[in-house]
């Protein structure tokens, strides 16, 4: 009995090609993005300055998230692009809603074509690697801000203080 050909796959070297071809067009466009974040974050931060407030240390974690989600859109596009020119959906709309849906890992109703159903898989990879790197970055970014908001909450002020109530109770032993 021969398999039904809905079932029956088989890799090709040239998915392998242009998934790894994908993989570090993503990559190294998320690289560039991510810096241009940074440097665009340190920009408005030596604007703001020493500026005090919830409001004033909280813009700029809220832009660079835009600007994350702006990047990732962009690499969205990308591959949305990509199957388009290899005629795997009827029109850019359409192989935008598959790409994102996949690179997200959320999925959808829509598949690739036999032959390049490999791509769906790798789509998803490349959205998960650049989510973790930009989770980093928001890390990084809302830890500046915890600092700036709660600065006497930070590891060094609690250590001196630790350290200044440590001194005082050696003055007054009875205490």
């Amino acid at each position: 009995m021969r398999p039904s050909t809905e079932y029956f796959y088989i890799i090709s070297l040239e998915e392998i090609v242009w998934g790894g071809i994908l993989m570090a067009i993503t990559m190294g466009a998320h690289g560039f993005g991510m810096i241009m974040v940074l440097r665009i974050n340190n920009f408005f931060n030596r604007k703001i300055g020493k500026r005090k407030g919830f409001g004033v240390a909280i813009l700029p974690v809220m832009l660079a998230s835009c600007l994350i989600l702006l990047v990732h859109l962009s690499e969205v596009l990308i591959w949305s692009a990509f199957f388009l020119w290899k005629d795997a959906f009827p029109n850019q709309s359409v192989a935008y809603y598959y790409s994102l849906n996949a690179y997200t890992t959320l999925g959808s109703n829509l598949l690739l074509p036999i032959n390049l159903r490999l791509l769906g898989g790798m789509l998803s990879a490349a959205g998960l690697l650049t989510f973790a790197w930009s989770t980093g970055i928001l890390i990084t970014l809302a830890q500046k801000f915890q600092q700036r908001v709660l600065p006497d909450h930070s590891e060094k002020a609690t250590m001196e203080r630790l350290a200044e109530h440590s001194g005082k109770q050696s003055e007054h032993p009875g205490k």
